[in-house]
């Protein structure tokens, strides 16, 4: 169940939304430095964290899912932002190089056909970012913030999800090691407690960010079942080819020979 356009823009203008755009932006920005001449998606309502990226990009869409509504992006410039169909976009096969998702894979009622989706549009070697909420979390647990609806992951979760669609991820970190409360003291030091939590309580991050690559070919899972085989009689003669002299006649012999199945 996707949020309000609305709701997402007024809570990422609040204290708390703007230390979340520093903090998962930092988290974003490291994975993805640099995107010069590429042309990137953003899926779900990743604004608060493609602005950077606006003179780097070749092309740079902020595509929002229908449910959810839409709005102008960039404030101040050319629109860059569209409606969509999130399992239909309007784009050609293997034309993006890029694609964020944020809040986009854990409000979506079919996650699986929102990555096969932008598998398609995504070049070979194209890789996706994406930001989930992490199970583990108590931004999960609180629907105080866009974390705390629609479904949770854990690395593993999102990582069979993204093989299952035929993306291998490349990297993975993890962001949000504050609390999510709104109290002015925790805003004021959240730097320094997020360096602490990185490195005390890493596993209870509010959000995982996971970079994957798309694969361009079907990988064949562990486990699959081997081609059966069956015992087919064949006949097999025992006797010299017909018209020997000094020779008699036998009935052909069964053997059992093994052949696979077709």
């Amino acid at each position: 169940m996707y949020l309000d356009v609305l709701d997402m823009k007024r809570f990422y203008e609040q204290p708390l939304g703007q230390l979340v755009r520093t903090i998962v932006g930092h988290a974003v920005h490291a994975q993805w430095p640099n995107l010069n001449g590429m042309r990137v998606i953003s899926l779900g309502f990743p604004q608060p964290y493609i602005d950077p990226y606006i003179g780097q990009a070749e092309r740079l869409l902020a595509a929002m899912p229908a449910p959810q509504g839409v709005m102008q992006w960039p404030v101040g410039g050319p629109n860059r932002a569209l409606l969509v169909d999130e399992r239909s976009l309007p784009l050609p096969d293997a034309c993006i190089d890029r694609a964020l998702l944020v809040h986009t894979l854990d409000l979506s009622n079919d996650s699986i056909a929102v990555l096969r989706e932008i598998w398609r549009v995504l070049v070979p070697g194209g890789r996706i970012l994406a930001v989930v909420p992490n199970r583990r979390s108590l931004w999960s647990q609180l629907e105080t913030t866009p974390f705390g609806y629609g479904r949770p992951f854990s690395k593993g979760q999102l990582s069979a999800f993204l093989r299952e669609t035929r993306f291998r991820p490349t990297a993975a970190t993890s962001a949000l090691h504050v609390p999510p409360l709104r109290s002015r003291l925790l805003l004021r030091s959240a730097s320094g407690l997020e360096r602490i939590g990185r490195r005390l309580w890493p596993a209870f991050a509010g959000v995982l960010v996971v970079e994957a690559e798309k694969q361009i070919y079907q990988t064949i899972p562990k486990g699959a079942p081997k081609a059966a085989h069956i015992l087919r009689p064949v006949f097999v003669s025992d006797s010299p080819p017909t018209g020997t002299a000094g020779t008699s006649r036998q009935a052909p012999s069964a053997h059992l020979e093994r052949k696979p199945l077709d």
